[in-house]
């Protein structure tokens, strides 16, 4: 018995690669890519992300300064921002190409080599959305564990760490491309379906037979 069908996979795929998406378009604007705590002063918490940085105090509140240039960011930050404005990109079109490709949207009558074609396309930009996504959040990690391990900084300077972010980013970047995965499924699924014949109420029509009778 066939659990899975092509049209409960593509569905799946369009869920995960939407969640995706929305949580990539979340933390690219968040600043929890990197986070520092003080030891001299445990009231403050600092964030960062590719906007802007800010300072968490428990009297005052959280307070966000901006980054001033584009051109003076370092270059991890620089590169990731366009990354990611990518990866919102082609996942977004990833899953308008991949909706007009679903079993059940009517694009007219002999259209399904087209719409397994835009399946494949759809499949495509979601595994490039999420390869955009997976870089600049391990870049941006390994500067980090770089910059935390470097020998020539005293050890009473204050160190960055991971923040949720880049995990929410890890997460994302997964999804989109095991989302990709599905619809690639999806379309091996038609190609072994047999195709659908459409059905008659009325059976084949039968030829009248006549008694051949004798007058006598």
């Amino acid at each position: 018995m066939v659990l899975m069908t092509a049209k409960l996979v593509e569905r799946s795929a369009l869920f995960v690669s939407f969640a995706g998406l929305v949580i990539t378009t979340v933390f690219t604007f968040l600043p929890l890519w990197k986070t520092l705590n003080a030891e001299l002063n445990e009231m403050e918490n600092w964030y960062e992300g590719l906007w802007h940085t800010c300072i968490f105090q428990d009297e005052v509140g959280r307070q966000c300064k901006a980054f001033d240039n584009f051109l003076a960011l370092p270059s991890d930050v620089m590169v990731s921002r366009i990354l990611m404005f990518f990866s919102i990109i082609t996942g977004l079109l990833s899953l308008i190409v991949a909706f007009f490709g679903l079993e059940g949207i009517n694009l007219g009558e002999g259209k399904e080599d087209l719409k397994k074609k835009l399946m494949v396309l759809g499949g495509v930009l979601s595994w490039v959305s999420g390869i955009t996504t997976l870089f600049p959040v391990s870049m941006v990690a390994y500067v980090t564990v770089v910059e935390f391990w470097d020998d020539n900084v005293p050890d009473i300077v204050p160190r960055w760490e991971f923040g949720e972010g880049l995990f929410a980013g890890w997460f994302s970047g997964l999804f989109l491309v095991i989302g990709g995965s599905f619809l690639f499924v999806a379309v091996c699924m038609r190609k072994h379906c047999p195709p659908r014949t459409p059905s008659s109420s009325t059976g084949p029509l039968k030829t009248p037979q006549y008694l051949k009778t004798e007058v006598l």
